[in-house]
Formats: C-alpha cells, structure tokens, sequence
C-alpha cells in the first residue's frame, strides 16, 4: 500500500483460490479492518478456460454477505437452501450467509474474457446468525444514470441522482456502482462522513480528486476514509477512459475472527462454526 493525497492505495495481488481459480485480489484478510465493513474483494478475470474452469465447488459460509458481480461470462450457482441458475453477463448475486449456507459457484466456458468480481460484506454480531437468504438480479434490472459527459454509472445498491438500486433489503445498506468514463470526462460522487468507500479501477486509469495524487492505472484500488474527502469523491478519465467500481458502507467497529470462509466476532464462534461444519450441524434452517 502507498498513499498520496487522493487516498490510500493498494494494487491487486495474484490468489489462487477455490479448486485452482487464478483470480487477483484487490484486499483482504491483511487489509482488515482498514476497509471495514468490507473483507475482501476479488477480480476474476481470463481468456483461458484453465484459469477458471475447476472453480469454487461446495463450501460454507457463516457470518457475512457475498456480492458476485459478472461483467462477461457465466457462473453456475447451487446452494444449501435450494437456489440454483446461472450468473449471467451482468448479472449480480447478493447472498446473506448469516447463519450458515453451503454453495458452490462453478464458471462455465467462454470464449473470450470472462471477468467479474466477488465482494465480501460483514454483518454486525446482532446479524451473524439471521436466517441465509440469496437474491439474484438480472442485469436488465439494474439502473443507469447517464449524464452530458458521457458518463454513465449503474446502480446496483444505493441511490444516486435520485435513482435506486435494485438491491435494497440488505443489513448495512451499502452503496455499489459501475462507473464508466469516457476519455477525459470528469465524475464526482457523494458518499455519507461516516461511511469508509473505495474505488477499484479495473479498465483504463485516471485521477482522483482534481489530481493530487498519480494517475492510478487497471488493477489498483484507493480507499477514501470517512470525512476524507469531506463526503465526495472526484474522478477523471484519463486518455484511454476508466472503468470503476465505488463501494462505500458504514463500519461495524466490532471485533473480528476470521478463518477460511467463516467471519465471526470472538474465536469461541469461529471454533464453533468449523466444529458445527464437521458434525453436520452448521446448518441452522
């Protein structure tokens, strides 16, 4: 990480997760609970099939929410409460583990890029153990606000210009965008004093906050802290446009224990969760 007076920055890092997925991480269990609510995010992205193909077979969660976002390609989904379908180009999957949930996602083949992106979530200890449920949105179904520019932001949670995500009836009530600029357009966003946001570029590169800071290229992340930027965010394209997502969320400040796929406050529920998991009583309905 480096920081500048844009924020701080963080470039992504190769993982390899699942059954073999070759996936860059942009922050995780080495960045909490800098980011907090957020635990991590991936970008999963390749034109090889061999990158991606073995996927994430049957594995639990218990504590937190999953968000996949799929730009291009396909993902096959199951779960321990009886979903199944497929992730489609521009689809989104938000899943409330809460209690505990058992799924898989498993890409399927595409020629050229498939890419998209996972985000973790936490949920506050009053939530760890609410009822799992899963909500799969349609990319039709997501909104866009356009403006003079050229510039145009979907909006898959939050409000922005008086529009509102489809995903509404989740525990912290984060707000999630796409943004897109064309080149040299120039975007800024509003976010609440007491909420932690981040921008991860993914395509093309620009600056942040009239420039004070490098241009910031592809694959690099910068977190904003709550009342810096005093609650808006700037953004310009550079000479190739840039695409983004802008995450921004309330943080829990509660304690975290964190294994594998499981997030919980104290190490007794972490050891109980994997000890329930084992015995064939993690799952609560």
């Amino acid at each position: 990480m480096a920081e500048n007076s844009s924020g701080l920055i963080f470039a992504s890092t190769p993982t390899i997760e699942g059954a073999g997925v070759k996936l860059s991480r942009v922050f995780g269990f080495h960045e909490v609970p800098r980011l907090d609510p957020f635990l991590l995010l991936d970008d999963f992205h390749s034109e090889n099939p061999d990158d991606y193909i073995r996927g994430f077979p049957w594995h639990p969660h218990r504590g937190i929410e999953t968000v996949t976002y799929m730009l291009r390609g396909n993902i096959e989904h199951g779960d321990s409460i009886g979903n199944k379908g497929v992730i489609g180009s521009g689809d989104v999957q938000w899943m409330t583990a809460g209690s505990g949930i058992i799924h898989q996602e498993m890409p399927l083949e595409t020629k050229g890029m498939l890419q998209g992106f996972q985000l973790w979530i936490n949920l506050p200890a009053e939530d760890k153990m609410i009822s799992p449920r899963y909500r799969e949105i349609k990319s039709a179904d997501i909104p866009a606000a356009e403006f003079d520019s050229g510039v145009t932001v979907k909006i898959i949670a939050g409000t922005l210009e008086g529009i509102t995500g489809p995903v509404q009836d989740i525990v912290r009530a984060p707000s999630y965008y796409h943004v897109m600029l064309p080149c040299g357009a120039q975007f800024s966003i509003q976010y609440r004093k007491d909420e932690n946001c981040f921008a991860y570029i993914f395509k093309g590169s620009g600056s942040f906050n009239a420039g004070e800071g490098a241009e910031i290229n592809s694959g690099t992340g910068i977190f904003f802290s709550p009342g810096k930027p005093g609650g808006a965010v700037s953004a310009a394209a550079g000479d190739s446009g840039m695409e983004f997502l802008f995450i921004s969320g309330k943080p829990l400040n509660e304690p975290i224990a964190w294994r594998g796929p499981i997030v919980m406050n104290t190490e007794e529920e972490l050891n109980l969760a994997f000890r329930e998991y084992q015995n064939g009583t993690f799952l609560k309905s």
